[in-house]
């Protein structure tokens, strides 16, 4: 049966497949919704990387499997959803066309077929439902584009997507859907200014045999003990902190000042000990790096690998890296992830999952335009998240390596070998200085399956770097 918009038809199966068959590469998911429209929890979410809920498996990339039987009774709707998945074009307009397919998985029957039209700026839409109505099931032809992504989607049914703009259903010119979702005003666009350049860095001592202070525990998100003190002025003879220029919108803190290298006694936590004059750089746990070359033109656009082996053969881990911003009072100012890839305008940028094998080895990369960066970023903490609750003693190794994305050269490495039985890791930082950005290899693990998880604990590295 071909369904136009709105229409329905019976689902007398007992396991149906919904099939998206389109020309560009795609992601599914489904919802599990209650009568209010909304998930229980997170659990109810079912996509790539969680990829079962009773009665509802999502077959990658482009399939889920429906037991209408085996769903709970308090689940009202199941809504499934077709995503861009980012390696192809930038949204259904340039795609091509899509069709969606239900079939009895028994016997092998089309029992509905609906074909989407007048999508545009969308990158993720809602391609149909099955929902109960009088104790019987039926399937749904929605075709309601979102210009947000899955993330949009998944915001308006009650999936906390940490910092998304809000979800606006885009309109297809055929009137109003017999889908509709509550709109949701959408956040206004952000311009950032250019950061200043860095000054030219000078000399840093030998790493070899300098002691280093690690973070302590984050105790107190409300009332960080630094806040009340000043901070640390520079010491004779050390470059003065560059003056910040001021951000577009708001009233942001400016960067923090930085003392320069000391040479003498125990390096603080984020002091840079060594550089990139003599070229590439291991670092090891707690070091830090300054990314300022002397003599060179300052970094601009980065992008920064992470990957993982498995610790058993042939067994897949399957995890995601993630980035948080913070500003320099260690608040949290957005986190780009897999269910948000991209902030400020494209400024920091998730690559998704790494299907094209870009990068010598990296799972996922993260790009950043270091100088757009407006100056209320002071730190980018990146972490690598198991969703699906992997634990790192399950990884055989794990590495966070900084690439020169303008010329390919690899500037900083740092490998993670031992795991333990956590969900999350932070992996490095980076940090604002008055001379440029540094970078540090952290290395320490954290109860977290999302980056979500890691805000607060993230926030002690961030404290300690600043003195």
């Amino acid at each position: 049966m071909e369904l136009v918009k709105g229409a329905n038809a019976p689902i007398t199966a007992s396991e149906v497949l919904v099939a998206v068959v389109a020309a560009a590469p795609i992601d599914v998911a489904a919802l599990l919704l209650t009568p209010a429209g909304k998930v229980r929890s997170d659990a109810d979410f079912v996509f790539y990387n969680q990829p079962t809920a009773p009665g509802v498996t999502v077959q990658p990339p482009d399939a889920v499997r429906v037991a209408p039987g085996s769903v709970p009774g308090e689940i009202d709707k199941i809504v499934v959803t077709a995503s861009l998945d980012g390696s192809g074009p930038a949204d259904w307009g340039q795609a091509g066309p899509l069709r969606v397919t239900v079939t009895d998985t028994a016997t092998g029957t089309v029992l509905a077929t609906f074909a989407p039209t007048d999508l545009g700026r969308e990158t993720a839409l809602i391609a149909c439902e099955i929902y109960r109505r009088q104790g019987a099931w039926k399937v749904r032809a929605v075709g309601q584009g979102y210009a947000n992504g899955l993330a949009g989607i998944a915001t308006d049914f009650g999936i906390s997507v940490d910092d998304e703009p809000q979800a606006v259903p885009v309109s297809t010119g055929q009137g109003s859907s017999a889908f509709a979702p509550p709109a949701r005003q959408q956040d206004q666009s952000r311009t950032y200014a250019p950061a200043p350049g860095p000054a030219p860095q000078q000399p840093y001592p030998a790493q070899q045999g300098r002691p280093y202070s690690a973070p302590q525990p984050y105790a107190d998100a409300a009332s960080p003990p630094y806040l009340a003190q000043p901070h640390p002025a520079s010491q004779p003879g050390q470059p003065q902190a560059c003056s910040q220029q001021p951000p577009v919108f708001g009233s942001p803190p400016a960067a923090p000042p930085f003392d320069g290298p000391q040479p003498d006694g125990a390096a603080r936590f984020g002091q840079p000990t060594v550089s990139l004059d003599k070229g590439r750089v291991s670092l090891r746990k707690n070091e830090t790096v300054s990314l300022t070359k002397q003599g060179a033109p300052p970094l601009s656009r980065v992008r920064m690998g992470l990957g993982w082996d498995p610790a058993v053969s042939g067994r897949n881990i399957d995890l995601d890296a993630s980035v948080i911003a913070y500003d320099n009072r260690a608040k949290k100012l957005v986190n780009v992830w897999f269910m948000r890839q991209e902030a400020y305008n494209g400024v920091i940028r998730h690559s998704g999952d790494n299907l094209t094998g870009r990068g010598e080895g990296d799972d996922e990369v993260i790009s950043v335009d270091l100088t757009a960066l407006g100056p209320e970023v002071y730190a980018l903490v990146f972490t690598v998240n198991s969703f699906a609750g992997h634990t790192f003693d399950q990884v055989g190794r794990a590495h966070c390596r900084l690439v020169d994305d303008n010329s390919g050269a690899e500037l900083v490495r740092f490998e993670l070998s031992k795991g333990e039985r956590m969900t999350g890791a932070f992996m490095c930082m980076l940090t604002r200085g008055a001379l440029g950005w540094n970078m540090t290899a952290l290395g320490e693990y954290a109860k977290g399956s999302t980056v979500r998880k890691m805000v607060d604990p993230g926030k002690r590295f961030v404290l300690t770097s600043l003195g």
